[in-house]
């Protein structure tokens, strides 16, 4: 019992490990995700325009992406909004 105690403990202690909260600010349509050494990844979302968060990606381990919580909706993003219905032909 004393050892299954032990090895529980030290599970426990074992994976607590330090952590950052994900930060997606509201605010700001593009966000920017840069992974670091040792496999961890940051969340930057101070990006007004696409390029100018593609400009800071360049040269670094990182990507640009949408920022799902962003208070006004992107347009047309995976609908079909921006598609015109074809003309109708009366034969």
């Amino acid at each position: 019992m004393l050892i299954r105690l032990m090895i529980l403990a030290g599970a426990t202690i074992l994976g607590i490990a330090p952590c950052a909260a994900q930060r997606y600010d509201p605010a700001y349509p593009f966000c920017l995700q840069k992974w670091e050494w040792g496999g961890s990844s940051m969340i930057y979302c101070s990006y007004t325009t696409w390029d100018q968060c593609r400009a800071t990606a360049s040269g670094l381990s990182a990507m640009c992406s949408e920022n799902p919580y962003w208070s006004q909706a992107l347009p047309g993003r995976g609908t079909y909004a921006g598609r015109r219905a074809a003309p109708k032909r009366s034969w």
